[in-house]
């Protein structure tokens, strides 16, 4: 079997380890992991490929991997890395945001063959207990101490808003989560984020108090750029893995823009490229970093490992010759995605199939302000229609649409318009 602590520490997705025996421990023995996602929102984000990849990790080494769907949870709030209270979610929202969650987690874990992952929601075992039932099964287990004494509350309690009972117990359902799926997977592992330290810890305490048992528990870094921002956040908005919230393309957008100090941290961390093809990468780094060949890299592995090689590919190609080449070749919902923020302007499929002066199609676009501007343009050789140049005079018609109903034009070097053709 691999040694999948050191897989994982030479990929740097390792933060703690509760027992240093862990990493002789997962070399020799088969253990079962669980990580669990909460769907605080109906889809995951880019922070939460650190988790995800490491599950991956320990299911092609042969371990054991249970996807926890924190549906209970959920509902609860984590008060982990929060400064404030979490807004409540309706049972209704969490349900569907479980079903993209769920949808998600099958891109990067095999759930058939003689390994497969098994995915559970807490939501199962919760549900049925009441408070009474809590109080007297789980909560005796814990003193007010004890929790008081986490970061996660204690930072919270020194704080304007302090912390609400109800997110005050959220470690004690995590905690039960962990002796549940001990009882009926042998689950021995726990993994987080770095920021579920205190969460997983109580999670060993319970395990150990009420079966004697030996468990564990192993986080992993919350993943930063070099000017300190978190990775997978853009302008503010996390950077969604669902395609509906971010588009393929600005998803690839944002990975190939990754800054030359981060990207072969990131290239380890979030793709399966082997060490060797990392430090080929890295060497290409150094010797030509306007070529970008790393964070290339990054963006079509990271893009194909979420969306699918096909959509990576047309993301690729679509970067290679947007902007500088022969539109032509692209698929019309990325060159929509590419051109989002471009002037848009529409004409009539029945007109464009007549032909159609292309000084009318600039005028119309709002390239210019009147025909005068126009001419002068096109006289100059200033007007492209999918990157290629036009000359005065030229019809347009169906034969100069990139796709089936768009059209690019371009004024200068990065003035772009997009044409719509309307049926």
């Amino acid at each position: 079997m691999t040694s999948i602590y050191e897989t994982l520490e030479s990929r740097g997705l390792i933060a703690q380890a509760s027992d240093p025996a862990l990493a002789g421990l997962l070399a020799k023995e088969r253990f079962v992991i669980y990580v669990g996602f909460d769907p605080t929102a109906s889809s995951l984000h880019l922070g939460h490929l650190v988790p995800l990849m490491a599950l991956a990790h320990f299911q092609r080494a042969g371990h054991g991997v249970l996807a926890l769907v924190g549906a209970a949870t959920a509902m609860i709030g984590d008060p982990s890395g929060r400064s404030d209270e979490r807004n409540l979610l309706s049972e209704t929202q969490v349900r569907e945001n479980a079903e993209g969650v769920r949808r998600q987690l099958a891109r990067f874990l095999d759930f058939d063959g003689p390994n497969a992952a098994v995915m559970v929601n807490n939501m199962d075992w919760t549900a049925p207990m009441s408070f009474i039932d809590w109080l007297r099964d789980v909560g005796k287990y814990f003193t007010v101490n004890y929790m008081v004494a986490k970061d996660s509350v204690k930072s919270r309690m020194g704080s304007e808003h302090g912390i609400s009972f109800t997110e005050f117990s959220y470690m004690t359902m995590q905690a039960y989560d962990f002796l549940q799926l001990h009882d009926h997977y042998g689950c021995r592992l726990q993994g987080g984020g770095s920021d579920q330290w205190g969460n997983i810890t109580a999670g060993i305490d319970l395990v150990r108090r009420v079966r004697q048992s030996p468990v564990y528990g192993l986080t992993f870094p919350l993943m930063t750029t070099a000017y300190g921002a978190k990775f997978g956040k853009s302008a503010g908005n996390a950077i969604w893995l669902d395609p509906a919230r971010t588009t393929p393309w600005e998803f690839y957008q944002y990975l190939v823009r990754q800054d030359d100090r981060d990207v072969i941290r990131f290239l380890r961390t979030y793709t399966f490229l082997p060490g060797e093809r990392i430090e080929e990468l890295e060497r290409a780094l150094a010797a030509h970093p306007d070529e970008r060949a790393a964070q290339k890299a990054l963006a079509f592995e990271v893009t194909a490992l979420v969306h699918g090689a096909e959509v990576a590919r047309e993301m690729q190609y679509a970067a290679e010759i947007v902007y500088d080449q022969h539109i032509r070749g692209i698929g019309e919902r990325t060159l929509r995605d590419v051109f989002a923020s471009v002037p848009t302007s529409t004409v009539a499929r029945q007109r464009l199939e007549a032909g159609v002066d292309i000084l009318e199609i600039v005028v119309a676009a709002g390239m210019v302000k009147s025909k005068g501007e126009g001419r002068r343009l096109l006289d100059a050789g200033g007007v492209y229609v999918n990157n290629m140049r036009v000359e005065p005079g030229t019809r347009i018609g169906a034969g100069h649409l990139a796709t089936e109903s768009l059209m690019v034009l371009r004024s200068g070097k990065k003035n772009y318009y997009l044409v719509q053709v309307t049926d």
